[in-house]
């Protein structure tokens, strides 16, 4: 891969063809949740003035991108995921203005800003949606109506959050569909001049000086032709990656004249061979995708609402499966652990509370961070924080939780084991406020403010910016590390990757290879010491990164103590 004298693209020669790519191998993005990043009102919620307060923060870290979740006006039912206008600034957030001031300020630093774009569904307070119960036909036509009877949902089909998936609304003798909660009433992609209002958002957005999307669970947009019940499932199945989804995506890219900046799709229970499709260049759709596979390894027989240890093994095939596979069909991955609707990975795959708590939160980025891919970091993700632990149901404010927790116990669960498997897999373990220092509210906001609208954790004392900013053994200052390797070494952003031991149940290890370059990285998931053998002789290979000062490295036998992640390379 050539380098080319433009800043934002790679010109590739393959099969005798030159290619344009956007640049963003090298790249890595921090994901905010506004709401519990800072507080600078004094209200108890997270607002845009705060991020640009915490830029110089951003930029020492040393991120390329910022991805904020939805600020738009919203009811808030889904945490700003039930958008009521796109083209505005909910006012609890700020105003135009601020967001202006923190585009042109990110723009100093070199940092891009990416807006998640809710474009599945809408809040039923938006406009679209109030005129369409007011009986405008064109508005109806926005969304998913049908006929039937007040007893009678159109299909069984389930909502993500629990609950039909249909709501019936009297006054219209109609039901709609909100594949989440009853507010968030999914748009209809068949409709065009649905399509054409979601292409112009995207182009005012990029007029103010937005560099890049983010889209919630994209793959759901296009719904079968005919609506039927499903007798093996909840609907799922009829939804995901549907008939026209591809076709959909192409036609938002090239109208909203988005084609070559960064953007990224969430694709809900997502197939490997429909990512390829998603983020191969030449089908001119998104440069990367989240899925989620490697997320569910914890969850018993597939339910989030039961419990089980991760299972290590799973975990390795997964990444393996998806690593290998986007490689071969030339498309990308978008490479996280955390993000606002997951737990805590410290505390799920490492050491939460225990003696490696540094060393797993360490490892669980190197793993990461290595591999193939754009790496992606949620706000707290550099200090290590924790899940919440909430001692109570009224600690919690995320609405599927709320309603799970509920539903556990209609199921004849107790109380008490219902709130375990909350305390375990709540979104709101990632929602919890930034701890910035060991000050009331841990510095998101004043002493003298509003609380904030979650908990804070009470670990924000031992676990805080400030205090790892001072250490140079901290988390913060190895995720630093991690960013300029990629920057560094052309290998871990454009390497071939090739997984090694792969039956090895103890070690998760692979290498990466460049034009001469080689990487080994050699991962332990336990809390325990273990040996790996190499087949590759390492006497040759320098240690670039390691989470232990000494590492025990002896011809191709490797000694790794517990949760060490070590970072070999050749030249």
């Amino acid at each position: 891969m050539i380098r080319g004298n433009e800043e934002t693209f790679l010109c590739e020669l393959q099969e005798g063809k030159v290619r344009f790519m956007a640049n963003f191998q090298d790249k890595v993005v921090y994901q905010i949740y506004p709401k519990s990043f800072c507080d600078t009102s004094g209200d108890g919620l997270g607002d845009l003035p705060g991020v640009t307060a915490k830029l110089d923060y951003l930029k020492d870290l040393g991120v390329d991108y910022l991805w904020l979740t939805p600020f738009f006006p919203s009811p808030q039912r889904d945490n700003g995921y039930d958008v009521a206008g796109y083209r505005a600034i909910d006012p609890r957030f700020g105003t135009m203005e601020d967001l202006e001031t923190l585009v042109r300020e990110a723009d100093k630093r070199g940092i891009g800003l990416m807006l998640d774009m809710v474009f599945n569904h809408t809040s039923t307070s938006h406009e679209w949606f109030q005129r369409a119960l007011a009986g405008e036909k064109k508005y109806q036509d926005y969304y998913i109506f049908k006929e039937g009877s007040p007893d009678q949902p159109p299909t069984n089909w389930v909502s993500k959050f629990g609950g039909p998936a249909w709501e019936y609304l009297p006054a219209l003798g109609k039901w709609y569909l909100h594949l989440f909660d009853v507010s968030q009433a999914d748009l209809n992609w068949e409709n065009p001049a649905v399509r054409a209002e979601l292409a112009a958002i995207l182009r005012f957005w990029k007029g103010k000086g937005i560099k890049g999307f983010r889209f919630d669970v994209v793959n759901l947009i296009s719904k079968p032709a005919v609506f039927e019940d499903d007798h093996q499932g909840d609907g799922r199945r009829f939804y995901t990656d549907g008939r026209n989804v591809h076709r959909y995506l192409q036609e938002l890219v090239a109208a909203g004249g988005i084609e070559g900046m960064i953007t990224v799709g969430e694709m809900s229970s997502t197939s490997l061979e429909n990512c390829i499709g998603y983020t191969n260049p030449d089908n001119h759709e998104l440069t990367m995708t989240f899925s989620f596979h490697h997320l569910k390894v914890d969850y018993k027989n597939g339910d989030k609402w039961a419990l089980m240890p991760p299972d290590h093994m799973a975990l390795k095939n997964l990444f393996t499966l998806w690593q290998e596979g986007m490689q071969a069909g030339n498309g990308w991955n978008a490479l996280f652990w955390c993000n606002h609707d997951q737990p805590r990975a410290v505390s799920r795959f490492g050491d939460d509370g225990g003696p490696c708590w540094k060393q797993s939160a360490k490892m669980l980025g190197t793993a990461i961070h290595m591999m193939r891919g754009t790496p992606y970091i949620y706000q707290g993700e550099e200090l290590g924080m924790t899940n919440a632990h909430f001692a109570s149901i009224g600690q919690y404010r995320d609405v599927e939780s709320l309603n799970h927790y509920q539903i556990l116990q209609d199921k004849g669960m107790s109380p008490s084991d219902a709130l375990r498997i909350v305390q375990v897999h709540s979104r709101d373990n990632g929602r919890t406020p930034m701890q910035w220092d060991d000050t009331k509210y841990a510095g998101f906001t004043s002493e003298d403010s509003a609380e904030p609208w979650i908990g804070v954790n009470g670990n924000y004392v031992r676990i805080n910016a400030a205090d790892q900013l001072q250490d140079e053994d901290s988390i913060f200052h190895y995720y630093q590390k991690l960013i300029a390797l990629r920057k560094e070494y052309d290998v871990i952003a454009y390497g071939e990757l090739k997984p090694l031991d792969e039956k090895n149940p103890s070690v998760f290890a692979y290498e990466r290879e460049y034009q001469g370059e080689k990487m080994m990285v050699i991962c332990n998931f336990y809390g325990k010491k273990v040996t790996w053998d190499s087949e590759t002789e390492l006497g040759e290979y320098q240690c670039v990164l390691s989470n232990y000062e000494v590492h025990n490295i002896e011809s191709s036998r490797v000694g790794l103590k517990p949760y060490e992640a070590v970072v070999l390379y050749k030249k």
